[in-house]
């Protein structure tokens, strides 16, 4: 691999979609380190930090509080203090850790930093200046080589600083990543230890999957990327993907004139057992509004309502009556774990060749190893097979718990399309979604969904899409992406994120869709 410096200095803060792990970030910063002089790209992150800083900051500028360790990341860190001293600002510099293990480039920007005017404290003076004194704060504390939980003193200041700004009042910049969480997993390390809240971070080189899923969601703010100047086409294939608005742009399913409902394709909701008619009628709906031709309802529960008064153009019947061959099927939405429940997952394992596998079918799956052998025959078929499981779900699916899912999302999901030999969307904060040879990690979504009903939303929206010929990855992918936009759009518009339910969810599904279709 050939790095080489990019000519354009507007490159700095990009859109890249492209997820790195820390082997390959660090595989191109040692080749890049090995062409450039000393100190290069130190230099060029603490350039793209202060920018972004000052940006920040606004005309005002004000008074900045550095944090910074004693690895790279603080040598980035103290290369952006005696910059945006040269601008005037305001710099107190607090200093963690013994400095004897500092790299040449980290030294360099030591001593800058002393000849500057930044002033240096303690632990203890900035506790007593507390949270209010400081106008930003940016946290280079520990970057991407961190493997350990963070403790005592360093961990005790991070504490009070998320303690104090509980409600992010003070912008806090974190630098490459926020101290403390793993760049591969988007988790904290240790079972309870902590990591610096940021509201925005500006990563280095490469994005990373660690920054979008998982607790990162909740740590890591809005994402900057700035590649340090290197020419970001001579990077090696990333290991994932991130979902954005311009992702769907070449297979988008856009409409013919010369058109009918027969053109949109058929989906049929199996599920609805007694106690759970909503969870059909709420996946019907959204496929409804997703575009689908036809949308049929299969309802296990005998005394199911012949019609639904919101949307009469659903078409209600028993589940047995229901034709598993022609339509794409979704199955599980509300569907009960009984053995009735079992028969039709049998059925449309063996008979159904476009599916989507969520909530109690795939719990009944779970169980049961010849369903497991039926789901990995289809893909022999060359059937499309999607599947949408929370952690708990992947769990089961796994026989494992959902706290080993969750301690790498990335890997759970992919464990799980390569032993299951189908199209995977692990739900959560960044869902994964997985397929035999890609992977991609949603931007989209907020706490709103988290509530009852949004997962047999998804699976609709998956139905409606694939009915209307896109593959299993591409429907996994948009529907998951509209999933979020659409909580995303109604929060903007004043409903949730607390108390937006899954109806409310639906609308605003259907206004994202025609949205990217106008794009």
């Amino acid at each position: 691999m050939h790095c080489s410096m990019q000519n354009n200095q507007l490159h700095a803060r990009t859109q890249f979609t492209e997820l790195y792990r820390r082997e390959q970030i660090r595989s191109i910063e040692s080749e890049a380190k090995q062409q450039l002089a000393t100190g290069t790209l130190m230099r060029a992150a603490g350039k793209a930090a202060a920018e972004l800083a000052l940006e920040l900051l606004g005309a005002k500028k004000g008074k900045v509080l550095i944090l910074a360790g004693v690895g790279d990341n603080g040598g980035d860190a103290l290369e952006t203090a005696h910059l945006l001293c040269k601008d005037e600002v305001d710099v107190h510099i607090l200093l963690l850790g013994n400095t004897a293990s500092y790299s040449v480039e980290a030294n360099q920007s030591l001593q800058q930093a002393h000849a500057s005017k930044a002033k240096w404290i303690s632990i203890e003076d900035c506790k007593k200046c507390g949270i209010d004194a400081w106008d930003l704060i940016i946290d280079g504390l520990f970057g991407i080589g961190l493997n350990r939980p963070i403790e005592g003193d360093t961990a005790e200041l991070i504490e009070y600083l998320n303690r104090q700004n509980s409600r992010q009042s003070i912008p806090t910049l974190a630098l490459d990543i926020p101290s403390g969480l793993n760049v591969d997993t988007g988790q904290i390390f240790g079972d309870n230890a902590i990591a610096l809240r940021a509201t925005h971070t500006l990563t280095f080189i490469g994005n990373k999957i660690g920054l979008h899923t998982a607790k990162a969601k909740d740590f890591a703010g809005q994402v900057f990327l700035n590649t340090l100047n290197l020419d970001h086409t001579d990077y090696p294939p990333a290991d994932a993907h991130l979902l954005t608005e311009s992702s769907f742009d070449q297979y988008l399913p856009r409409r013919r004139q010369d058109s009918h409902k027969g053109s949109y394709g058929e989906v049929l909701i199996l599920g609805g057992n007694s106690g759970m008619l909503g969870a059909p009628i709420l996946a019907g709906r959204a496929a409804l509004m997703c575009g689908a031709g036809k949308v049929h309802l299969g309802m296990m529960d005998e005394r199911f309502p012949s019609i639904d008064i919101v949307h009469p153009e659903l078409m209600i019947a028993r589940a047995r009556s229901s034709n598993l061959n022609r339509p794409v099927v979704v199955i599980g939405p509300g569907l009960g774990t009984s053995e009735e429940a079992k028969y039709f997952v049998q059925k449309v394992l063996e008979e159904s060749p476009s599916l989507i596998i969520d909530a109690d079918a795939l719990n009944i799956i779970a169980i049961d190893d010849t369903l497991k052998e039926l789901v990995r025959q289809r893909a022999q078929k060359h059937w499309q097979t999607l599947i949408t499981p929370h952690p708990l779900e992947a769990a089961r699916l796994l026989q494992t718990s959902a706290n080993e899912i969750q301690s790498d999302r990335y890997k759970s999901a992919q464990k799980l399309a390569h032993e299951l030999q189908v199209c995977v969307v692990l739900k959560g904060a960044g869902t994964v979604i997985v397929d035999s040879t890609q992977t991609w990690i949603n931007s989209s979504g907020n706490a709103g969904l988290a509530s009852a009903g949004t997962g047999d939303v998804l699976s609709g929206i998956c139905g409606a899409l694939l009915a209307q010929g896109l593959n299993a990855a591409q429907a996994a992918c948009l529907a998951v992406y509209l999933h979020g936009k659409a909580a995303d759009l109604c929060v903007e518009n004043g409903v949730g994120p607390v108390g937006l339910t899954a109806s409310e969810l639906i609308p605003a599904i259907r206004s994202s869709l025609n949205a990217l279709l106008m794009r």
